[in-house]
């Protein structure tokens, strides 16, 4: 089976910084797309940015210029740099990847369980 485990989150100051970690593990053949997602007290989840494996990236507005999506390859990781934090960013953050398993011919959708950000002011 696949797992997705995310590591990294917890309670910052406004101004600071978090770095978010989510490891793949399980009958992996290949991983094409990594991201994250966060989801706020009574909101929708909506993407935050997500990195391809050629590093293609994707960013919401929001996280633009203030966030950094990264992967590491060899350890089937993606990261997530957050620098100026802002209370607004308080949510649930969930890693997602396209994965396909070994002996699949297809590649499905998969889900961290989430970690919690909370931003103070």
């Amino acid at each position: 089976q696949v797992q997705l485990v995310e590591s990294g989150g917890g309670l910052v100051q406004a101004g600071g910084s978090l770095t978010l970690s989510c490891a793949a593990s399980g009958s992996i053949f290949s991983i094409s797309i990594m991201g994250w997602y966060r989801q706020a007290p009574g909101e929708q989840r909506e993407l935050v940015a997500t990195i391809s494996s050629g590093g293609g990236r994707i960013y919401a507005d929001s996280a633009k210029d203030r966030f950094t999506i990264s992967r590491d390859n060899a350890k089937s990781t993606v990261y997530l740099q957050m620098n100026s934090l802002k209370p607004e960013d308080t949510a649930v953050y969930s890693c997602n990847a396209i994965i396909r398993r070994l002996l699949s011919t297809s590649s499905y959708n998969y889900w961290g369980q989430g970690t919690q950000v909370t931003v103070s002011s």
